[in-house]
């Protein structure tokens, strides 16, 4: 059975983990003790990987949404018999409100089915599939409806108040839907050889909970975003919420591993890790749209991650309990998302040099400079070590930061990262560095700033490019205005940002390089900020209402959009795309509340770099 396309999933969260469902009633993915965990749902990436579904017997129409102000899904099935809503979520621990949601979540998914008119049937197939599809288990029921299967490490619970037939590896019921009725299905995890057995609560009870719980969250943060297009920043902070592993603190890339950037296509890797690249732009997005609290936890999280810093290059990415050694191997029995093989877990980018992680980290420290005073002996060692890594590191090739497993390069974007680091230590001078310290850093500084200007430029093309004394275009380029390298009015930089647009944009849709198969949706988000920065207030506006509009039905982005067809792929959700629309809405924001809504070309050099961010 078709598992529906990336786009059509509705994402459930309860801060350790992802459930995945599409608007056919179909669990196609979960990974219930963390995000990077085994699956027991898979079908996402394999029809033999797992699944469960609750869907109307005959031929039907939905519509669904979630319940206002949360991750409760709420899907409507209408037959030509009647209708019937289909409630789902996982579960957050009993009373948790705020921050402390997703804390101790039971590991449960709980689905709701009420019936609203006439009569429909409907069918329940209830398939797991342990270790990515790996293992199926037996399955156990009893007189009360309960079924268990429990294989290798990891056991699981349905309870039920319809009958059910248990079948090899599976379970199927059949039961009617009628005005006013309801049927609970209640799913719960737990180790095979752990404290007790899966929890089970009623499903209403699971539902409501779970609404108090997201929508207590959202009211911690009702007033700390007031620009712009507030209902899209605060759909996209809810998701990015979704995304954290409440444990730690640490938000994944994505709760996926191998949906392709281009279907068939091979390049699909495992982003349910995290990864530093998108930490100052995560703490920008979490200080407009959520609390300094969501901040400071991501910036102790990473610095603990990293601990202290030798000679040996930055580690890019982590697990979430700050693991280092995500060694990649493939999942050779899964055939793949629409046949795209192979299929990942584990990335080997954590083994990269990617030099542009530097500068995130100074970056997100200089945004917070205010909270880390006094600064702490074991963040002072981290800024400072990174400060003189960047003295060293920006002469050196990277992988840059598209993780590119070919060959290092001399990438433009890794050099103005470094600038970035070195600028935000000449920033914090005393703080972390003695009066020669200061002076070496702003001398390298300097030094890289005139590097890249020289041989990142292109005189043909008229834009700085990719990579040293190169003709590829590249969007990373687009961030040399948003972290004041250069000003977004600059001749060349001007010029680098309308042939960026010409040569890889369509209809608002950024690619990141001339090959790339599908518009890159945060690089669309820069180009909104360059815009921005440029004075084009009026044109960044429309493009950023085009790409607002290019989420799914629940508000929600893949990694990439599919410049003709418009659909979603990459890994899905993607927090950086989510991150990317906070931003961009917070840059017009601070534009239009400085220089009014009618603003053109008024916008002056630097608006709304980090600089100018909430204090």
């Amino acid at each position: 059975m078709d598992s529906g396309r990336i786009g059509e999933h509705g994402f459930l969260a309860d801060g350790h983990s992802a459930a995945l469902v599409d608007r056919a009633g179909s669990v196609n993915w979960w990974c219930p003790p963390r995000f990077d965990a085994p699956s027991v749902f898979g079908r996402l990436l394999d029809d033999r990987a797992g699944h469960w579904t609750i869907r109307p017997e005959e031929d039907f129409t939905s519509e669904r949404s979630y319940l206002d102000e949360t991750l409760v899904l709420r899907t409507v099935f209408t037959t030509r018999t009647g209708s019937v809503a289909v409630t789902d979520t996982l579960a957050l621990e009993p009373g948790a409100r705020g921050h402390e949601i997703g804390l101790r979540s039971p590991r449960v998914l709980a689905r709701l089915v009420e019936g609203l008119t006439g009569e429909v049937p409907m069918r329940m197939e209830y398939q797991p599939r342990f270790e990515y599809g790996r293992v199926s288990a037996y399955l156990t029921g009893s007189d009360d409806g309960q079924i268990d299967n429990t294989a290798g490490a990891c056991r699981l619970s349905l309870r039920a108040n319809v009958p059910l037939d248990l079948g090899a590896g599976r379970a199927t019921g059949r039961f009617t839907a009628r005005s006013g009725t309801s049927h609970h299905f209640t799913l719960g995890y737990a180790e095979t050889y752990g404290p007790g057995p899966p929890a089970l609560p009623d499903a209403d009870r699971v539902v409501a909970d779970a609404v108090a719980g997201w929508r207590s969250w959202a009211d911690l943060h009702r007033d700390q975003y007031r620009g712009r297009y507030r209902e899209q920043v605060r759909r996209s902070a809810l998701v990015v919420q979704g995304m954290t592993y409440q444990p730690s603190g640490a938000i994944v890339a994505a709760a996926t591993t191998s949906l392709p950037e281009e279907l068939g296509g091979d390049r699909n890797y495992d982003y349910r890790y995290v990864w530093v690249r998108d930490f100052s732009f995560t703490l920008q997005a979490l200080w407009r749209a959520a609390c300094p609290d969501e901040a400071n936890r991501q910036f102790s999280w990473v610095s603990r991650a990293m601990g202290r810093i030798g000679d040996d290059p930055v580690p890019i990415m982590y697990g979430v309990h700050g693991e280092r050694d995500l060694t990649e191997h493939p999942l050779d029995h899964l055939s793949g998302y629409a046949g795209s093989r192979p299929v990942f877990v584990g990335n080997n980018a954590w083994k990269q040099r990617q030099n542009d992680v530097l500068g995130e980290i100074l970056d997100a420290a200089w945004l917070m400079r205010h909270y880390l005073d006094p600064m702490t002996p074991d963040v002072h060692h981290l800024l400072h070590a990174l400060a003189d890594q960047a003295v060293v590191d920006w002469r050196r090739p990277d992988a840059g930061m598209w993780e590119a497993r070919d060959a290092e390069r001399h990438y433009v974007s890794s050099k103005v990262q470094c600038w970035t680091a070195l600028d935000r230590a000449v920033r914090f001078g005393p703080r972390i560095g003695d009066a020669g310290d200061v002076a070496r850093w702003a001398a390298a500084r300097d030094e890289v700033r005139e590097v890249v200007l020289t041989r990142g430029w292109n005189e043909r093309l008229g834009a700085y490019t990719g990579a040293f004394d190169s003709d590829q275009l590249d969007a990373s380029v687009l961030l040399m205005p948003l972290v004041g390298f250069l000003p977004a009015d600059d001749p060349r930089m001007r010029s680098t940002i309308d042939v960026v647009e010409r040569g890889l944009s369509r209809d608002g849709l950024l690619r990141r390089w001339n090959d790339d198969p599908a518009g890159f949706v945060i690089c669309s988000f820069w180009l909104v900020g360059c815009l921005v920065q440029a004075g084009e207030v009026d044109r960044a506006r429309r493009l950023f209402e085009r790409l607002a509009a290019r989420v799914n039905d629940l508000g929600i982005y893949a990694e990439q959009v599919d410049q003709t067809t418009g659909e979603q792929l990459g890994n899905f959700p993607q927090a950086f795309s989510h991150i990317g629309l906070i931003n961009a809405a917070g840059r017009l924001t601070e534009a239009e509340e400085r220089f009014g809504a009618s603003a053109r070309q008024a916008v002056p050099t630097g608006a709304g770099t980090t600089e100018g961010a909430r204090r």
